[in-house]
């Protein structure tokens, strides 16, 4: 894989980086729409899909940062985006194009202050993992193998002008209107801050790993906090495969069982039970080792859950709620879905609406044990999905619905799901969590 020497970190390099992808963008609709004159509709839109998601993802990748991280997230929307655009941002979840050696040790020496074998025995310079935020690295010291991930130079310093540069576009594609639309691009913004500090990340690594010990088949590494610093994060180098990995070849339902219960239980005892949860639950995050144990990585994204958010939003979840329409109506509220001051139309429209979506996504919630594997549980959410992407009616109205806490609460459930269907997980019992509550 090709390495990258130099990243742009001033606003100026960023925004000319967003421009020349967007002409590269424009220029993929023109021959789109000379492809629909000689070839059928599907495949010049799936052509288009194709050429604009691999120059998106080429652009963003050598910015890195904040803008790959938005990549990284749309790549979890499988019933939203074309596939071809999943497929491609997929990548940034583990395997982008890594910093050259040279400015790996130029990097760290900045962060550091001392260069790497100052402070191992041995340092691989060149990565063997490359995401959207840092990069990690092999190192030895004392006979203990390590892994070393490093911050790309500049992330943390452009993340409020690449929101701000990628903000219109967002407005547009999720109808956001009104003066409240700020509190969700701020929630954005603060997670991605606070995925920059390293310091942060080795703190709340511990915090989840001791508290969530006891949970069978589930590992985490060590951490070395004489070995880290504000960019730089060491901890156990761990074997395994990658989940997507992992589940592309696994042919044993008792080992993706296994996998699955312990991500499940992982889940649902951080959010029951701590009231803060791993809200970046994509496959670069989880290894499989070769006993079949979950490993689970990268604690950067936490969501502290406030009891006036978790309270309507599981009460929400209970099918007795769901078919009470006052309750059901008043937790809308509740949890800001509903607003003072809708029309009489668009309270019609937006209970019908997330009626429809709770009364299938809560599914196995309603079960004491329940089948990740089924497809039409899945297909009927993707189907959902992709009704309300196609409606007029929703185009109408303002989308600036819910607490600003659904987007990371919301966000870790549909990675959740995805990843227990990628492992085709089984017979998962659901409520282990309140044993230990």
């Amino acid at each position: 894989m090709n390495t990258i020497d130099n990243i742009p970190t001033s606003k100026i390099q960023r925004a000319t980086k967003l421009v020349q992808t967007g002409a590269k963008v424009g220029v993929n609709y023109l021959k789109y729409y000379g492809d629909k004159i000689i070839n059928s509709d599907t495949d010049a839109k799936n052509k288009l899909n194709k050429n604009n998601a691999d120059d998106i993802y080429n652009g963003l990748k050598q910015l890195k940062g904040s803008a790959l991280k938005v990549a990284q997230m749309l790549s979890m929307e499988k019933s939203i985006l074309p596939q071809a655009y999943v497929e491609k941002f997929s990548l940034a979840q583990f395997s982008v194009p890594p910093l050259s050696p040279p400015l790996v040790l130029k990097t760290f020496k900045t962060y550091f202050g001392k260069h790497p074998n100052e402070l191992f025995d041995t340092f691989n310079a060149t990565s063997v993992n490359a995401a959207s935020i840092g990069q990690v690295h092999i190192a030895e010291k004392n006979g203990k193998k390590l892994a070393v991930k490093i911050q790309y130079p500049g992330v943390a310093e452009s993340i409020s002008s690449d929101l701000a540069m990628v903000k219109p576009i967002a407005i547009s594609m999720f109808n956001i209107k009104g003066k409240d639309s700020d509190k969700y691009f701020k929630e954005v913004e603060d997670k991605l801050i606070e995925e920059t500090n390293y310091l942060l990340e080795l703190k709340q690594s511990e915090e989840i790993a001791h508290a969530c010990s006891h949970i069978p088949n589930l590992k985490f590494p060590n951490y070395f906090k004489e070995l880290s610093s504000e960019r730089i994060i060491t901890m156990d180098y761990m074997e395994g495969k990658h989940l997507s990995e992992f589940t592309r070849e696994n042919t044993n339902q008792k080992a993706a069982n296994q996998i699955g219960q312990a991500l499940w239980d992982f889940y649902m005892y951080q959010i029951h039970h701590l009231k803060k949860v791993h809200a970046d639950p994509h496959p670069g995050n989880f290894l499989i080792s070769n006993t079949h144990q979950l490993i689970a990585l990268d604690f950067g994204c936490m969501k502290s859950i406030p009891m006036a958010f978790y309270t309507p939003y599981f009460e929400l979840a209970k099918k007795e709620n769901i078919n009470n329409k006052d309750i059901f109506t008043n937790k809308l509220y509740e949890l800001e879905i509903l607003r003072h001051d809708d029309s009489k139309e668009e309270i019609a429209f937006f209970t019908s609406m997330f009626h429809n979506m709770l009364s299938i996504f809560t599914e196995p919630f309603h079960n004491e044990f329940f089948d990740f594997s089924d497809a039409d549980f899945f297909n009927k959410i993707a189907a959902l999905g992709e009704q309300y992407s196609k409606s007029t009616d929703l185009k109408k109205m303002n989308g600036n619905r819910g607490s600003k806490h659904f987007i990371y609460i919301n966000r870790t459930f549909f990675g959740l799901y995805n990843l227990m269907f990628d492992l085709k997980a089984q017979n998962i019992k659901i409520n282990n969590y309140i044993a230990a509550l």
